[in-house]
């Protein structure tokens, strides 16, 4: 179990905390729902947490293999619903490795991606499309 506490703050803004560290977040609700979008909206960090759940289990096996993950991104885009209840619909990442990572290795990587605990906690109905992209 992981502490957090939320506070509205107003103006659609909400202050999160974690309890562990006491580190602080702020969100606002997205432009396209009457938030400024001064901030990551819930639904965008949501997709922040894919792709940090994403990158983290990829770095937690590759270190158990020796394989240096440094420098790898993942660029990613939320698509809303434009009908019926506003929900993700839709997420798109790139991954893209650094160099060096062996050929044997970059099925691994993948799978261990695709099963990352976030992917697996998201409904079957949001789609989660991932392309993986490496430089040699």
């Amino acid at each position: 179990m992981v502490p957090q506490s939320l506070v509205y703050q107003g103006g659609l803004h909400c202050v999160a905390t974690h309890g562990p560290s006491g580190v602080s977040l702020t969100t606002d609700a997205p432009t396209d729902n009457l938030g400024r979008g001064e901030f990551f909206s819930p639904s965008d960090l949501l997709v922040t947490a894919l792709a940090s759940c994403k990158l983290t289990t990829m770095a937690i096996f590759a270190d158990r293999h020796n394989v240096k993950l440094d420098g790898c991104k993942i660029y990613a885009e939320k698509h809303m619903s434009v009908s019926g209840p506003r929900r993700i619909e839709r997420i798109v990442m790139k991954i893209e490795f650094c160099a060096g990572i062996a050929a044997d290795m970059r099925d691994k990587l993948e799978n261990v991606a695709k099963a990352c605990p976030v992917a697996k906690s998201l409904s079957e109905s949001v789609v989660q499309e991932v392309a993986f992209h490496y430089p040699d």
